[in-house]
């Protein structure tokens, strides 16, 4: 009885303190990236608002740029891994990157310079993201089983600043004007370098200079690695189609929050409209309270042996995407029918693809860590921020039809495209599971 009731308030213990244990530049990393995604979301639920509504873009037109500009913060990050991994080293990307960011969100509120802004914004990203993304895994041993837990605490910090972003930068965008919404975004990035620099001397050495040591700057340092490099590859390209689906949170789904939700709250004594742009926030606020459940589920999972493999995570990420947007489905079937529906199939949407993500987005950031190649570290990192690249393009190409697909239909092509990400992760990650064993303790669930 004694000894049971122990490890039931031992397990209780954990789920209340899930970083117990982390190193501390864990919490740093993370809360640079509070301030650095509210800035980034606070822009972006503003934009296809400003776009439509001030600047007189076609819907069509808006959705297209929208997709474009998020495909290029996600292709950046390949060329900026590699200038890190080549010249800078990361904390000097960290901080061009970020200052960059900064002042594009405050050329913002120049209307003349908008799509400077948006270049300026994207090219920060490309040096910024990579390689803070990095700084986590170096955080851990090679085979330190905690690394998939750090990233989804870290993964907690981006989405803390993904909560705060559109009540913050939204709310002031729509009643008091766009510029002074985006302007608040500026001064996030700016905290963030500040928290980043204050939080230095926790953080760990660059690898710049750890792979110099360890290589001699040989070009066959590389040697036996390109299976494991095309596999992650693989796994990032077989990832897009989920971030297709994914994408449509700032683009598609804020329009249907807008135009096809019934967004009153009328409870006794409350009644008010929900601003379209709060609902941004969800996917932010999930994350928040499911992050520290879930990394106490596999950290106990792991005690007992149980918890999912790096490929199954994978997997499982991409059929909840999936069952989300099967959700949107039934509800664009009833506002077919009888127009706008409640915003509690928003809610029930926002908790299902937060679910799905908190399986797949750490977990390839993990992976991506730990196995690339010690001179390719941000490069790699690069690599996979391509999977959001090529569907954030895809989504805002998608979302151009918008207009002219019935809806059921079009949450039905983005469920299909999340099942297809999780078919396509399953045969990948079963074709290169050998060349990715090397590096990963437990990449592949084994059977006795």
């Amino acid at each position: 009885m004694h000894e049971g009731s122990t490890r039931g308030r031992s397990s209780f213990v954990q789920l209340l303190n899930p970083l117990r244990g982390h190193p501390p530049g864990v919490a740093i990393l993370a809360v640079t990236e509070v301030w650095e995604r509210m800035s980034y979301y606070g822009m972006r639920a503003l934009l296809v608002f400003y776009m439509t509504k001030h600047l007189a873009f076609t819907q069509s037109q808006s959705s297209m740029i929208y997709g474009l500009y998020t495909a290029a913060v996600w292709l950046a990050p390949l060329p900026g891994g590699a200038i890190a991994d080549r010249y800078l080293g990361q904390h000097r990307s960290v901080l061009i990157g970020g200052s960059l960011m900064a002042l594009g969100h405050f050329l913002m509120a120049f209307e003349s310079l908008f799509f400077v802004a948006l270049g300026v914004i994207a090219l920060g990203n490309g040096l910024f993201k990579p390689n803070i993304s990095t700084q986590v895994g170096d955080l851990y041993a090679p085979e330190d089983p905690r690394r998939d837990r750090g990233y989804s605490f870290y993964y907690f910090g981006v989405s803390c600043g993904t909560f705060i972003a559109p009540l913050v930068c939204g709310t002031v965008g729509e009643l008091y004007g766009w510029h002074w919404g985006f302007g608040i975004a500026g001064v996030g990035m700016v905290a963030g370098l500040g928290t980043y620099q204050y939080g230095r001397r926790w953080l760990p050495p660059d690898r710049l200079g750890r792979a110099a040591a360890r290589v001699g700057g040989h070009r066959d340092a590389l040697g036996g690695e390109w299976r494991k490099i095309l596999a992650l590859g693989a796994i990032s390209l077989s990832a897009s189609f989920f971030w297709t689906a994914y994408e449509q949170q700032g683009n598609t789904i804020a329009l249907w929050a807008d135009t096809f939700t019934n967004r009153r709250v009328a409870w006794g004594f409350v009644d008010f409209t929900i601003p379209a742009t709060w609902f941004q926030s969800l996917n932010g606020l999930f994350i928040i309270i499911l992050t520290p459940i879930l990394i106490s589920v596999w950290r106990l999972q792991a005690g007992r042996n149980r918890e999912p493999s790096s490929a199954n995570k994978l997997i499982i990420g991409g059929v909840i995407a999936g069952a989300a947007y099967l959700i949107l489905v039934v509800a664009a079937v009833f506002e077919a029918q009888a127009g706008p529906v409640s915003w509690l199939w928003l809610i029930a949407y926002f908790f299902t693809i937060t679910v799905g993500e908190l399986y797949l987005s750490p977990t390839c950031l993990s992976l991506f860590n730990q196995a690339a190649p010690v001179r390719l570290a941000s490069t790699m990192v690069g690599v996979w921020y391509l999977s959001l690249f090529l569907g954030s393009y895809l989504a805002g190409a998608l979302g151009s039809y918008w207009n002219d697909v019935p809806k059921p239909w079009f949450f039905a092509a983005m469920s299909g495209l999340s099942f297809l990400s999780a078919f396509a992760l399953f045969v990948t990650t079963k074709f290169f599971s050998r060349a990715l064993e090397a590096s990963l303790a437990r990449f592949v669930d084994r059977v006795s």
